[in-house]
């Protein structure tokens, strides 16, 4: 069970402001939203009108801080009153006696839109979320303690339900589960900067278990902390509730088990023989854990980015709950991803198990111990069209990393869909990855773990600079040494060799046949990652086997169908000796799967050099200059904006690129663009024609 402490976390932490914090100037208007409403003129309450419509606009207004339409409000407030707008009126009337004071309006009624000023005012909600802007991760302990003894007082709107509302009762929900996650990470974040096993971090754990009680990391920082205060017998007890509740919910609580060991045994130093079963009457000692703990170290040095995606809500007014739209929707978005291979997907038949049980996304991730969870909803209006909106989260900051909404006509319901779930896919797996990857560059190389070290070296590898380069290749091969059965970084490995040939950094022949074989190694890794054959593909291609390298970029496809880098590769080969509309094709296809790729200058090349070849020359223009001015470019994009320009007869142009190519690598010229490029003869003797236009 959990630990009795000697004060209740919210006295603690109050305790804990008043005696660290110089007590504040006393703000004009200050509103508490956590807890039960209430509102105060100069340190003076105020009495709130009876009408709970009134104090439920009021809270609205000031939680979204944006102005609102005013048939917005009365959709959201009023279920088909006989006068939505004066209720409204009337309402606004009530919230002037509140908020207003002589010489200081501060409800805003402007024709349609309704707002309030809230400047100046102390707002415990607005805090909360400032912290989640600016990063609960940064702040400070006192800062934390203050934030947590706001949240103490309850959830938000704490008594405030409107059943007759059911717009308002799911914005209020979707809020309460929000600003949950922030006060679960608020916790988390103060816990760690306590000194472990305290009174206060005791009752700062407990609140937090109260919050998220499937939350593996709180119940860890427990058993740690009971452990290093010597409460052995609670650490047990906690144990073996905690057991029964996770078997209830059918979760695996062996890792929890483990840590309780490894606890023990750091802060003792005696080896526990922990054993188990699952009824729910056995004591603590026989309880049994199946799983092998001298594994649990070595899933830690390669667990891989998690992410679950929660159904998404069908908004559409007359939707059946389940079976729907945004059902189908997340199946599709969940096997695509599984398909990607780049982070680990929470299965869809445990995501829709928990959304049955009412689980939020917030929730979710934390029972799931996923670093991200997808979330979103869908609605089909009279006039045909689909609205989608998605959001991308980190379980542990609470903080959205990325969100959109789409808007498209039904015209084709399964071409939309595909669409769509095209863009979600790969908007969500980016996202990932540049998160990943920043945190990864920001982490000691010495402590990086196999992930980490792939995603350093993806860092550096698409810097697309000879140093780079060499320092990518360092952190993949750690990768590699770390995990060989993560078949990422033997593709990463790949095209640093790739690199090295194409970019005559090293000899050629021999960057070629490491290339290949590095790529081979992903392959034997794992057959089904798209990122292997991908780079097989490209090895390939070094090697003058065209057909066997689109064979390999097709199987990427084949297996990802949201691969972009797949697609782009496709365009690359046959932008230089197969078809240019495929070419043109299948990288506008990259692009819209991957609009902010880092190869994105490769994507924009290979269709310049695709409509070089189809006779369009001052559209392959635009398109290279395009390229060439993205800033990793490397030089033989560059030689490809110049060409373009040659062939346009804008000689003038293309002698300052030539010139500015020159001042990068001295006495690059044809030999090295035709060395690095397997073009057709249609396709070098356009080349060859350009460099004559230049000399001439």
């Amino acid at each position: 069970m959990t630990p009795r402490v000697e004060a209740p976390v919210v006295n603690r932490v109050e305790k804990s402001v008043e005696m660290n914090q110089p007590m504040p100037a006393v703000a004009p208007l200050a509103l508490q939203l956590l807890g039960p409403l209430s509102v105060r003129r100069q340190g003076a309450v105020v009495a709130l009108p009876p009408s709970r419509k009134v104090r439920a606009l009021l809270a609205y207004l000031v939680v979204t801080g944006r102005p609102s339409a005013r048939s917005h409000l009365c959709e959201l407030l009023w279920d088909v009153p006989n006068d939505p707008r004066g209720e409204l009126r009337w309402s606004l009337s009530k919230l002037r006696g509140v908020l207003d004071s002589p010489g200081r309006v501060r409800v805003i009624a402007d024709g349609d839109r309704v707002m309030l000023d809230l400047e100046g005012a102390d707002i415990d909600v607005h805090h909360a979320l400032d912290a989640l802007r600016q990063g609960v991760v940064t702040l400070a302990p006192g800062r934390l303690a203050a934030l947590a003894a706001h949240f103490a007082r309850g959830d938000l709107l704490q008594g405030l339900e409107l059943p007759r509302s059911p717009a308002f009762a799911g914005w209020l929900v979707a809020e309460r589960r929000r600003l949950r996650a922030v006060h679960a990470t608020v916790l988390e974040h103060w816990v760690r900067a306590l000194p472990t096993g305290s009174d206060t971090a005791l009752a700062a754990i407990e609140r937090w278990l109260a919050i998220a009680p499937f939350d593996r990391q709180a119940h860890e920082r427990l058993l740690d902390a009971l452990a290093a205060s010597g409460r052995l017998r609670e650490g047990e007890e906690h144990l073996a509730t905690t057991a029964r509740q996770y078997e209830a919910e059918g979760l695996d609580w062996a890792p929890i088990g483990h840590a309780w060991r490894a606890a023990r045994q750091r802060h003792t130093g005696a080896v526990v023989a922990t054993r188990a079963t699952t009824t729910a009457s056995a004591p603590v000692s026989e309880i049994v854990i199946t799983s092998d703990p001298a594994l649990e170290p070595e899933r830690q040095a390669t667990r891989r980015a998690s992410l679950a995606v929660m159904p998404f809500e069908d908004r559409t007014p007359g939707a059946t709950r389940g079976g729907g739209l945004g059902d189908g929707m997340t199946h599709d978005v969940i096997t695509r991803l599984a398909k990607l291979r780049s982070v680990f997907v929470i299965a869809s038949g445990t995501v829709f198990a928990l959304a049955q049980r009412q689980a939020g996304p917030e929730d979710a991730g934390r029972r799931l111990d996923v670093g991200y969870v997808a979330s979103g909803w869908l609605r089909r209006d009279p006039q045909g069209q689909l609205r989608v909106s998605v959001q991308l989260a980190e379980t542990r900051s609470a903080q959205v990393v990325w969100a959109e909404e789409f808007a498209r006509r039904l015209d084709d319901a399964f071409a939309v869909l595909d669409e769509i779930g095209n863009r979600i896919v790969t908007a969500i797996a980016g996202q990932i990855e540049m998160v990943e990857r920043n945190r990864a560059v920001l982490k000691n190389p010495s402590s990086l773990n196999a992930w980490e070290a792939h995603h350093r070296g993806l860092w550096h590898m698409m810097r697309f600079a000879r140093e780079d380069n060499e320092q990518a290749r360092h952190f993949f091969q750690a990768a590699v040494r770390l995990d060989p059965t993560f078949a990422r970084p033997h593709a990463g490995l790949s095209f640093t060799h790739f690199q090295d040939a194409f970019l005559g950094w090293r000899e050629r022949d021999a960057a070629i046949e490491q290339a290949y074989r590095s790529a081979a190694d992903g392959v034997m890794a794992d057959e089904h990652d798209p990122t292997s054959h991908w780079a097989l593909g490209r090895a390939m291609w070094l090697q003058g086997r065209r057909d066997g390298a689109l064979r390999e970029l097709r199987e990427a496809i084949e297996l990802s169908p949201n691969f972009a880098l797949g697609h782009y590769t496709l365009a690359f080969v046959h932008a230089q000796s197969g078809d240019p509309a495929i070419a043109i094709s299948e990288a506008d296809h990259a692009r819209a799967l991957s609009p902010m790729d880092p190869l994105l200058f490769g994507m924009l090349a290979s269709r310049a050099l695709a409509l070089l070849r189809l006779g369009r020359i001052d559209e392959a223009v635009e398109w290279a200059q395009r390229a060439s001015a993205r800033p990793n470019a490397h030089i033989h994009i560059r030689a490809i904006a110049m060409f373009s320009l040659a062939l346009a007869g804008r000689t003038a142009e293309a002698r300052a690129a030539l010139a500015n190519i020159q001042a990068t690598q001295a006495g690059y010229g044809m030999p090295d663009f035709l060395q690095a490029f397997r073009l057709d003869p249609q396709t070098e003797s356009l080349v060859r024609k350009a460099v004559g236009l230049l000399d001439g």
